[in-house]
């Protein structure tokens, strides 16, 4: 018996690497093709679900460019040369960001990127001035609008920089985007500590959009958005969103109902993790 198992199972090994082998010998004629065939591999518990989720992020990456998810520049938080240092280093803790663009006499004038890593000795010194700050600041790296992400990607990572400027044709700065934003086209949502803390389940982005955890009570989550979802079917909103869906729903996936738009930020082959949620024209 174990023996016609165990046959069996490398009957099916077999045919899944003849088809892939074959697939790659020939040349897959789209992106789709072998995502098909990795498909194939996952229903079979060749991969998991985890990572065929990552490979169908980075496939979706080489056909992204810069300007489909950029900061743009009306969200960027920027640091102005003409500020006193004492003016802005309150708004760089509250933001929770590591990179600031120091701006000249616009945002088209970025002349450099202060890592608040190294503000902090000049603050612990007392000698938070514009002379020393200037001489920690990192150069800038400016990027098209058009550029791939793949292509940026390997970038980011022979030069060891973690954000880039985006402009647009004119040489104006059209926003901003870092490793972290390209990362999460691939892997999904990624949650720091400052995201999110351990008893807190909805987060305010402050452009309009809220991140949302799958796992919010209903109750929460009504209380908060004043809505009247239904609390006696589902205990979490990801169960109501689910049902909205009618599917297991795929990264980058919308549903509106409720007057708030859902959209799944983080979810694999089996739950959805992370929502960002956007209220309606009328709220």
């Amino acid at each position: 018996m174990n023996d016609d198992q165990s046959s069996r199972s490398q009957g099916s090994n077999k045919s899944w690497l003849e088809r892939i082998s074959q697939a790659f010998s020939s040349g897959p004629e789209s992106v789709e093709d072998v995502l098909e065939i990795l498909r194939d591999a996952e229903s079979q518990n060749i991969i998991d679900a985890d990572a065929m989720s990552i490979i169908e992020g980075a496939m979706q990456v080489i056909d992204m460019r810069v300007d489909e998810i950029m900061i743009p520049r009306s969200q960027m938080v920027t640091v102005k040369a003409s500020q006193d240092p004492k003016e802005f280093l309150g708004e760089i803790i509250s933001s929770a960001h590591s990179r600031f663009p120091v701006i000249g006499d616009s945002q088209d004038d970025v002349i450099g990127v202060l890592l608040a890593k190294d503000l902090l000795p000049l603050a612990l010194n007392n000698d938070l001035n514009w002379t020393r700050i200037r001489e920690i600041l990192r150069p800038p790296t400016f990027v098209p609008e058009s550029k791939r992400l793949n292509q940026l990607l390997k970038e980011f990572k022979e030069t060891r920089n973690h954000m880039a400027i985006v402009v647009d044709e004119y040489g104006g700065t059209a926003g901003l985007i870092t490793i972290e934003d390209v990362l999460e086209q691939i892997v999904g949502e990624i949650e720091d500590e400052h995201d999110f803390d351990e008893e807190t389940h909805i987060k305010a982005r402050g452009d309009g959009t809220y991140a949302v955890k799958a796992v919010t009570p209903v109750d929460d989550f009504n209380e908060f958005f004043e809505t009247e979802l239904d609390e006696e079917e589902f205990d979490t909103i990801g169960g109501v969103v689910l049902k909205e869906f009618g599917h297991l729903p795929r990264r980058g996936e919308s549903v509106e109902f409720g007057g708030l738009q859902f959209t799944i930020a983080n979810a694999d082959n089996r739950v959805i993790r992370l929502l960002q949620v956007t209220r309606g024209d009328d709220q």
